[in-house]
């Protein structure tokens, strides 16, 4: 078995094909199958599937829609986003490819934000941001005093 590889980042390939840490079905471990999680029940008969189906589909939907509301509203939007599309990935084969590509993403994301290089010139740009604010705040505080940009009358 080759399990060496040349590539940083990369995943070692086994001599038949096949990533190192993935079973026959190409899941890594941790990850469940693609399909339904509905109980067996549920499965067995068409019509109650279906209609739990559509269930899922309506809770993930209202969920999704409480998230989008939240985005320019106060509320963490994009997680109740996630969280809507992680109810129908419980029944929905193209809602669990999204999430984990959501996840990959996220996780590589992470991992760049973690480098070294990449957290200096984040902190150059923060800390030059400051500074641009703090003499500007300055001149303002220089030229006019602390006074409020408008006029607010006594009643």
């Amino acid at each position: 078995m080759n399990t060496g590889s040349d590539e940083p980042g990369e995943m070692a390939v086994a001599t038949d094909g096949a990533k190192v840490g993935e079973d026959e079905t190409g899941r890594t471990a941790g990850e469940q199958g693609l399909g339904s999680r509905a109980p067996e029940f549920v499965k067995a008969r068409r019509a109650l599937h279906v209609s739990w189906q559509v269930g899922v589909f309506v809770v993930g939907l209202a969920v999704v829609v409480a998230g989008i509301i939240m985005l320019p509203l106060p509320g963490p939007g994009w997680v109740v986003i996630f969280g809507g599309m992680a109810i129908w990935a419980t029944e929905f084969v193209w809602a669990q490819l999204v999430l984990r590509w959501t996840k990959r993403k996220v996780t590589e994301a992470a991992q760049r934000a973690l480098d070294p290089e990449v957290r200096r010139r984040n902190i150059i740009l923060t800390v030059t941001g400051l500074v641009i604010v703090a003499a500007v705040v300055g001149v303002y505080l220089w030229k006019f005093g602390l006074v409020m940009p408008w006029k607010i009358e006594d009643q």
